[in-house]
């Protein structure tokens, strides 16, 4: 049962124990329930927040949260544009932790009310530029996690290889995200200051005349150095206000954001799914596992076989180099073998649905053009068969084309100019239909 406000009034003249409490408030902090907390008047005329853990698995967020909040010494918040709490007392331990810190106003906007456009998603998106701009000395100094890119990337590994364990995920999302895992392009990232979790309801807001600014921080138990991708997941939950926040983030940001930034992100959000699950296998909850698969399973729908990081595009230029490297058919066996913080409920619940809504809408014809993707799951429907062009090597001056064994009207400086450039022109209209005709499959462009 969660504590009342005036059990933790009184826990916190223990934290505090030269002040008085005059006044005690219920507070909700959009925690899903991992805390118990209230707003609490000083005699000093102080307004602060009190917080005790609602259980054993939340006592070391709370005592995260303290060990970060005391890492941002005055010089550090100086270089942030926004306030985090500053500890006025703690004490206890475990499950029986007081952490009492100073109160900030503001209002904040949960993911899937964030209005799209300029505003509060773009103010977001800044305030997120302004943590992963801190040094990383700062975390480093007081050994908070640090995490190379190649760290995280075995943290996932490790994940899927957890998920496939348990055998109760889709295997189209195992293949989904192993895919992902192995991708090289989507772990080149630089480590920053994270906040490990962030969404658009860390963030305090105030109404500054017409415009939008962020006063203020919470939730800081995740401060370490890792992915910024991490404090971006929460983007699939609001699809209409993404552009807007990475616009922000992007516009205010220390350097140029990855290439695959938005791809992590959206891997990291899926994530949430299969750690989920992770948890209810792990503490025995039947009831957790089955909704951990329910999500899974509806993701695996939404999702629809589509990839996190797309298949790098083929110019000709790329598919005549290669080509003359590629093995004969059959000759390479793919290997197609599997390997394998916080969850809020509610934000991922979103995330379902909005997948859903996704792929039941059709494509916008100027915005999501038709790349044939049915061509590539059933390319016997669309395959075409090599086009035999050795007869045909250059066109006449009307257009028209000429065969090659007449030649052309020229003369012999001609015929030694233009011999080597016909040549050249045929092999390179042999390697290219070679490429895209190769097997009967199809292959994209980004020309379509």
């Amino acid at each position: 049962m969660a504590r009342s406000p005036l059990t933790l009034a009184a826990s916190a003249t223990a934290a505090l124990p030269r002040i008085a409490v005059v006044g005690a408030g219920p507070l909700t902090e959009h925690a899903a329930g991992r805390f118990d907390a209230a707003f609490v008047r000083l005699e000093d005329g102080r307004d602060a927040v009190v917080r005790m853990p609602a259980g054993e698995d939340s006592a070391a967020d709370l005592a995260a949260e303290s060990r970060a909040l005391v890492a941002l010494t005055p010089g550090v918040r100086a270089l942030l544009p926004f306030r985090a709490p500053e500890v006025l007392g703690e004490c206890g331990s475990g499950a029986a932790r007081v952490l009492v810190v100073d109160f900030l106003p503001g209002y904040r906007v949960d993911p899937a009310h964030l209005p799209k456009g300029r505003g509060i998603a773009t103010a977001v998106g800044a305030a997120l530029a302004a943590v992963h701009a801190l040094p990383p000395s700062i975390v480093r100094t007081d050994g908070l996690p640090v995490r190379t890119p190649e760290q995280v990337r075995d943290d996932v590994v490790r994940l899927l290889d957890r998920v496939e364990g348990t055998r109760r995920a889709p295997d189209v999302l195992a293949e989904r995200w192993r895919r992902a895992v192995e991708s090289d392009e989507l772990w080149r990232f630089e480590s920053a200051v994270v906040l490990g979790g962030a969404t658009s309801s860390t963030f305090l807001l105030a109404d500054d005349g017409d415009d939008v600014r962020v006063v203020g921080a919470l939730e800081w138990a995740g401060l370490s150095v890792g992915d910024p991708a991490t404090d971006l997941r929460w983007l699939a939950s609001a699809p209409e206000a993404a552009d807007a926040v990475l616009s922000g983030y992007t516009a205010d940001a220390a350097r140029a954001p990855d290439a695959l930034l938005r791809e992590r992100a959206r891997l990291y959000a899926e994530l949430e799914f299969a750690r989920w699950l992770v948890h209810g296998v792990d503490t025995g909850d039947d009831t957790v596992v089955d909704d951990a698969v329910a999500l899974l399973d509806a993701l695996a729908d939404g999702v629809r076989g589509d990839r996190i990081v797309p298949d790098a595009p083929v110019d000709l230029e790329s598919a005549m180099a290669f080509v003359e490297r590629m093995p004969e058919p059959g000759t390479v066996a793919a290997d197609t073998s599997m390997q394998t913080d916080t969850y809020d409920p509610e934000m991922l619940s979103l995330f379902i649905a909005t997948e859903r809504d996704r792929t039941d809408s059709p494509p916008d014809s100027a915005d999501s053009p038709d790349f044939g993707l049915d061509g590539l799951r059933h390319p016997e429907e669309t395959a075409t068969a090599p086009i035999d062009i050795t007869g045909w090597a250059h066109r006449s001056d009307d257009g028209s084309p000429v065969p090659a064994d007449t030649g052309s009207p020229a003369g012999p400086d001609a015929s030694d100019q233009d011999g080597p450039l016909e040549e050249e022109a045929a092999r390179a209209s042999r390697a290219a239909l070679r490429w895209w005709g190769r097997d009967g499959s199809t292959r994209l462009s980004s020309g379509g």
